[in-house]
């Protein structure tokens, strides 16, 4: 009779595309969370929890990747196995769609306009890369019921706060605005849309606002041409281009160009680009009245500016678009310097719940990338990416657990981080060693003698270890490290040592 083969051991690897996040990045991230959500609930927003899956028909064509349609999602069937199968679910591409979901679902109980945000991971099924997750948490906040652009000027105004209120200093970011409507009037002049047939040219406005939306990453030649017969990499991979006349590459690049130092300025050469074509002039006028309320309020061009290279990649856009970009300067992996970028994105999308309702909904919103916010302040030196751990309780005597036990209960009764060290206490100094992996403050020791003494010894941990790094023997002897305090003074001597540890 064979032998049964062996089954192998699975591999102890995360799978490719995500990542696992340890407690400083937990506690960072939920800081950040806490933050965002404190600004947009002064700015009177509410909180959605939607579920992690939305059916894939609710999702449907309106995932950001238009042009694969579903193709981006981690989807399943129900019910496979029987007669009838079940629903094809998905888990959410976007914090958006679940949204007009549930706002089609439960309009008649909600306010109008309603204002929500929501916050937690969203996952898509593409191809990862350097920085690039198949799981990522959003931070998003939308108005859904308002048609005046008030609400876009006031999506604006909230990010420009967000921004500061996380440690993002005036100065390190920029909050872009421009309008699609302008757009569009800029393809109408260039004879690419055609009002009374909007399907008409689709697929050629694609390729431009793709080609426009990669400005800053291929500058202006890159982006000629893709707007013309296409371009090659370096890796000599095509991409194919949308093959518009010189004239119409013209008229495009025209309107990237518009941008000025002056806000109005750019606004007025903006109405020249769009000439006579209705929809043009709307937006241009919309983005007049952005203007108008941004300078009411107080954000001036170095917070919130008038930029045409705005276009959003999403097809849903309707009106006014906005990205918040980061201008300090980072190094990319081959030691080159560049501008950190884009760490948030919105507008006006006002179709979505209209797939739901049959009715045209006003909706704008905003969506941040926590993960890279968080990256770009580790970047600046404003998040450490290292938390401090518990105080140690060492164990000396074995049949003394209670008393230790005890010792940590006054300290987190105190409001203080502790824990009694629960491995072999065989080797004292495996358990410093097992503080300092923690990146514990403090370590606490009573032996025998302490505790016939009525004393316990109270170890400062980073300051032992700044003075074995640096300091001379004079200081080093002036600086104990290691205090003996009353037993009864165990708290308050813990109290002293936290507050003056960074």
């Amino acid at each position: 009779m064979a032998k049964a083969k062996k089954q192998p051991r699975p591999k102890a690897e995360t799978p490719k595309g995500f990542a696992d996040y340890f407690a400083a990045e937990v506690s960072e991230r939920k800081a950040m969370l806490d933050t965002i959500a404190g600004v947009y609930e002064l700015y009177g927003f509410e909180a959605l929890e939607s579920p992690a899956v939305e059916t894939v028909e609710a999702l449907g064509k309106f995932l950001p990747d238009v042009d694969r349609p579903n193709a981006g999602v981690f989807a399943w069937q129900e019910d496979t196995q029987t007669d009838k199968p079940g629903d094809w679910l998905a888990l959410r591409y976007d914090l958006t769609a679940p949204l007009a979901r549930v706002y089609a679902q439960f309009r008649a109980e909600l306010p109008s306009p309603y204002r929500r945000y929501a916050m937690g991971p969203v996952w898509r099924n593409e191809k990862p890369g350097p920085g690039r997750f198949r799981q990522f948490y959003q931070c998003d906040a939308d108005t859904v019921g308002a048609a005046s652009v008030a609400a876009d000027a006031e999506i604006c105004s909230m990010l420009a706060d967000t921004l500061e209120a996380v440690g993002i200093e005036r100065g390190d970011y920029v909050v872009r605005v421009n309008n699609r409507k302008i757009l569009n009037g800029v393809m109408e002049v260039a004879g690419l849309l055609d009002p009374a047939e909007p399907a008409k040219f689709l697929d050629v406005r694609g390729i431009v606002l793709r080609a426009i939306d990669k400005l800053d990453r291929l500058g202006t030649d890159g982006v000629c041409a893709l707007l013309g017969e296409g371009r090659k990499d370096d890796s000599g991979d095509v991409t194919k281009g949308a093959e518009l006349t010189s004239d119409q590459i013209a008229i495009v690049m025209g309107f990237l160009d518009a941008k000025v130092a002056d806000g109005g300025a750019t606004v007025r050469r903006l109405s020249d680009l769009v000439g006579s074509s209705t929809i043009g002039r709307q937006g241009v006028g919309e983005l007049e009245y952005i203007a108008e309320l941004m300078d009411a309020q107080g954000y001036g061009a170095d917070r919130v500016v008038i930029d045409p290279s705005v276009v959003r990649g999403l097809g849903y856009y309707t009106g006014p678009v906005f990205e918040a970009d980061l201008t300090f300067e980072i190094l990319d992996d081959n030691g080159r310097p560049r501008q950190f970028g884009s760490v948030a994105g919105g507008g006006r999308y006002d179709d979505l719940v209209k797939r739901f309702t049959g009715q045209e909904v006003p909706a704008t919103g905003v969506s941040i990338g926590v993960d890279r916010l968080l990256a770009a302040l580790r970047a600046k030196g404003r998040a450490s990416g290292i938390q401090r751990g518990p105080v140690v309780v060492t164990v000396m005597d074995r049949e003394r657990m209670a008393d230790y036990q005890a010792m940590a209960a006054e300290l987190r009764n105190a409001g203080i981080r502790a824990e009694v060290y629960l491995g072999n206490p065989k080797n004292f100094g495996n358990q410093l060693k097992y503080a300092d992996k923690r990146n514990s403050p403090v370590a606490v020791i009573e032996g025998g003698d302490e505790k016939a003494r009525s004393v316990v010894q109270i170890k400062d941990l980073i300051l032992g270890a700044k003075i074995a790094k640096d300091a001379t023997l004079a200081e080093w002897q002036s600086q104990p490290a290691q205090v003996e305090v009353a037993r009864a003074d165990l708290v308050a001597e813990v109290r002293r040592i936290l507050a003056r540890t960074p």
